[in-house]
């Protein structure tokens, strides 16, 4: 059998075989019923998106550069991908059977196509696929770039599995399509929210600053609060900036300047903030 066929069928038969073991999860007792939970929330959850995403494209890059080349890799990337929207097609079908009455009802998909056609909404849903590599290595850099930085120069730390992690499996009526591309949105937007959290102590750290652009200052105010706030606007001068810094950092919090943990309450400082703690 040839290679890359190997490849696109073993893309296939992983994912289906992967939900299916997580669809059983919940019929294994207590045991069972934990480890479903632990594949919800960081780091149990980034081992699964592992395997379903990232892995099944290395997998076809190194065997289809072993046969062919640069060409070959790209060609096993390709035919990798393919299987993996094939799996997710199949599972959409057969999970959309196994719950036939929902999926008579009202759904998401089925007003998004009324909206915006059939076509269009399913084609756009498709391209935001692409992003789930570059989401994966956002990821990655939340792992390995930022945890240093808590300790060389203090920065807080944080509980990932309070940001990444994944509950909308529960609510009750999403099922195949809606439910497999809520629970990637569910995803995404937690890793991009920890990911814009972390980038708020470094640039407060660092360079606390305004833009000379107001049109930038107003598009990232929302994200960097601190923008607004406390960073010393374009026209000041050094002098402002090395003393904000001296200001924020006394008493040894790195934190951005809005941070939960630069909080008072009657004058006194809240300590104990549930997005500050853990590792």
């Amino acid at each position: 059998m040839a290679p890359l066929l190997i490849v696109f069928l073993g893309t296939v038969a992983g994912l289906l075989l992967g939900s299916g073991f997580l669809h059983l999860l919940k019929h294994l007792g207590s045991g069972g019923r934990a480890l479903a939970a632990w594949f919800t929330r960081a780091p149990g959850l980034d081992l699964l998106i592992t395997y379903f995403t990232v892995l099944p494209m290395g997998v076809g890059l190194v065997v289809g550069g072993r046969s062919g080349g640069v060409g070959g890799a790209l060609a096993g990337l390709g035919v990798a991908v393919a299987g993996q929207v094939v799996g997710v097609m199949i599972w959409t079908v057969l999970h959309e059977f196994a719950h036939r009455e929902v999926h008579k009802g009202p759904r998401i998909v089925y007003e998004l196509n009324r909206n915006v056609g059939r076509v269009r909404n399913h084609t756009a849903v498709w391209i935001t696929s692409l992003a789930v590599p570059i989401f994966w290595f956002v990821r990655l850099g939340e792992y390995v770039i930022y945890p240093p930085l808590t300790w060389i120069i203090r920065l807080p730390k944080y509980n990932d599995a309070e940001w990444v992690n994944v509950s909308r499996q529960k609510f009750d009526g999403l099922v195949g399509h809606d439910l497999i591309w809520c629970l990637y949105c569910d995803w995404m937007t937690g890793i991009w929210s920890l990911g814009s959290e972390m980038l708020r102590n470094i640039e407060s750290f660092w360079c606390p600053i305004r833009f000379s652009s107001t049109a930038k200052c107003e598009n990232c105010k929302i994200d960097f609060p601190d923008v607004e706030n406390t960073w010393v606007p374009a026209d000041g001068t050094i002098a402002d900036v090395a003393e904000l810094i001296h200001e924020k950092m006394a008493g040894g919090n790195y934190s951005w300047h809005g941070h939960p943990t630069r909080l008072t309450v009657k004058g006194e400082h809240v300590t104990d903030s549930p997005d500050s703690t853990g590792g």
